[in-house]
């Protein structure tokens, strides 16, 4: 017997559901279920993601927030269907090492982007660098933020940056409100990369960091990087899969 586990958002919307889902399908515990529904928006799929790596299940979306992008469809009725049915998509996490201004080193994961961003009225003053090249000697700016593939279509998509398709193997540095150099666009990196990221002027210019949810103020420096011992498999509906509408959203028009 195909066993779920439900994770449902405490959205009074998703507490509503509960009620209807519960009344037709049991509950597993997540370490005895053959795959993990999660029930909300984009921001309790990524909590859950993280929450429920330690089961290595599938896990299968459906939309109870506001865009859904990683999501499928909200449905009642034939979900072990839908599950049997889905394609896979195997995602990787970032992984964000952060040195604070008191040298205190700070560790998480992000499935969609890593954040730098000033937290006073100036600017953030910031060094930029891919592996032992230099990308960018001082970058003046509001911050700039490195994403995934599957990140590249939220927070990185509402500041200019580019689409990458989910099988590309690449990355994306993308500034955020650039002064200076102006014109500076950012710059496309393959997955292997070790950016390092360095706050060139911490007592006047202080930053902090975001990955996805977790925040860490008055960083030094920032090293980001793809951690491929962390893998998320999530489950798509034929007519909704992740692919199609990642690569639909980069040739619409903005």
């Amino acid at each position: 017997m195909y066993k779920l586990h439900f994770v449902i958002d405490t959205t009074l919307k998703a507490e509503k559901t509960k009620k209807v889902l519960f009344r037709k399908y049991q509950n597993c515990s997540p370490s005895k279920s053959n795959a993990i529904v999660v029930v909300g928006g984009d921001g309790f799929m990524l909590q859950s993601l993280k929450k429920y790596q330690k089961y290595h299940k599938p896990f299968y979306g459906m939309n109870r927030g506001t865009f859904g992008f990683l999501m499928n469809k909200y449905k009642t009725k034939n979900i072990i269907k839908s599950i049997l049915k889905a394609k896979p998509v195997v995602i990787s996490a970032l992984q964000m090492t952060a040195l604070t201004k008191n040298n205190v080193k700070k560790k998480a994961i992000s499935i969609n982007e890593v954040s730098l961003l000033r937290q006073s009225r100036q600017t953030a003053s910031l060094k930029i660098i891919n592996n032992k090249r230099m990308i960018i000697r001082k970058l003046i700016c509001d911050g700039v933020l490195i994403c995934s593939p599957a990140g590249s279509t939220a927070y990185n998509m509402s500041v200019h940056g580019p689409i990458l398709t989910l099988n590309s193997k690449r990355l994306a540095i993308t500034p955020i409100s650039p002064f200076r150099p102006r014109r500076w666009k950012g710059k496309i990196v393959t997955s292997s990369s070790i950016i390092k990221i360095i706050n060139l002027n911490i007592k006047k210019r202080p930053v902090s960091v975001v990955a996805d949810n977790f925040e860490v103020r008055n960083v030094k420096s920032v090293k980001v990087m793809v951690n491929p011992s962390k893998k998320f498999k999530l489950l798509y509906d034929n007519n909704n899969h992740l692919n199609k509408r990642n690569i639909l959203e980069k040739f619409k028009k903005r």
